[in-house]
């Protein structure tokens, strides 16, 4: 299997065009077009569905999409260990993150890493947890800044614990308490990320009991906050989403106190190419000297 037809359906598949994917490897896109054909040609059957707006994955393709990923890991790995024999550590890292990680951590971490290994390419996926978890499945993550949660099979590497916080509206009967009771959310209007489905604040509930009434759900956590200002409701989440973010609200943590695990996880680290597992040493130390 040749992995130029590999490298253009995973490239199409990704930005859904032969236009965009041709921009990334810097072919035509009747050359990607043409290299997605072979590589059909060869499986014996469409990866791609062909329209006038664009290409979408086939759901044959989908099954298909994380091994021919690990397929061209392992040849990108095989040229890293190669320069990093050399002394010259090439190749690239793709990080998943939550937002929160995504701000206040990584942008740091990679103005190091990147100031001693300019010639690695760095890409950032950011999303909630569901999403993160789904791109290290799918091999489109090297490492994913993530929460530990169980089941969690993968290598972890714990980072920080970050408390669990109410966020209130300033006028909200609650808000000059040192804590915000997490039994006071039976009654509460709930404003919850994560598409209503945090999968940190969810097993919060689950643990006294709670049913939850969400009044709105949205996807990241910034919008909920600006709900929130406004008094729609309350929310629960974690500490560091709250830091420098320009929202006229109150923050107190839960009672009983709770927080979550912060890390990097990955699917196997000693699998691992060179330059992620350099990134890997440089997220540890950037963080233990905070």
């Amino acid at each position: 299997m040749e992995t130029a037809r590999c490298r253009a359906f995973l490239a199409a598949a990704d930005t859904g065009s032969f236009s965009k994917a041709a921009e990334l490897l810097s072919y035509t896109p009747s050359g990607v077009s043409q290299l997605v054909s072979a590589l059909e040609a060869d499986i014996g059957y469409p990866l791609l569905r062909r329209t006038n707006k664009g290409v979408t994955v086939t759901a044959e393709g989908s099954t298909l999409i994380p091994a021919i990923r690990e397929f061209l890991n392992c040849e990108d790995n095989i040229y890293q260990l190669a320069a990093d024999t050399n002394g010259l550590l090439i190749g690239s890292v793709t990080i998943a993150s939550y937002s929160s990680m995504a701000t206040h951590w990584l942008p740091e971490i990679i103005s190091h890493f990147q100031a001693d290994y300019p010639q690695i390419k760095i890409t950032l996926l950011e999303g909630i947890r569901q999403e993160v978890i789904k791109w290290l499945d799918d091999k489109r993550a090297d490492i994913a800044f993530t929460s530990f949660r169980e089941p969690f099979p993968y290598d972890w590497i714990p980072l920080s614990n970050d408390r669990m916080m109410a966020v209130l509206p300033k006028r909200h009967p609650c808000a000059a308490l040192e804590s915000f009771p997490i039994e006071m959310c039976r009654n509460e209007r709930l404003i919850l990320p994560g598409f209503g489905h945090d999968d940190d604040v969810m097993p919060l509930f689950d643990e006294f009991g709670i049913e939850p009434s969400i009044r709105f759900s949205t996807v990241e956590s910034y919008s909920a906050l600006q709900m929130v200002e406004k008094g729609l409701g309350i929310s629960i989440m974690n500490e560091l989403i709250t830091r420098n973010w320009p929202c006229d609200v109150v923050k107190i943590p839960v009672s009983p106190p709770r927080s979550i695990s912060f890390g990097m996880a990955l699917t196997n680290i000693k699998h691992s190419s060179p330059a992620v597992r350099r990134f890997v040493k440089y997220a540890q130390e950037a963080l233990n000297n905070k």
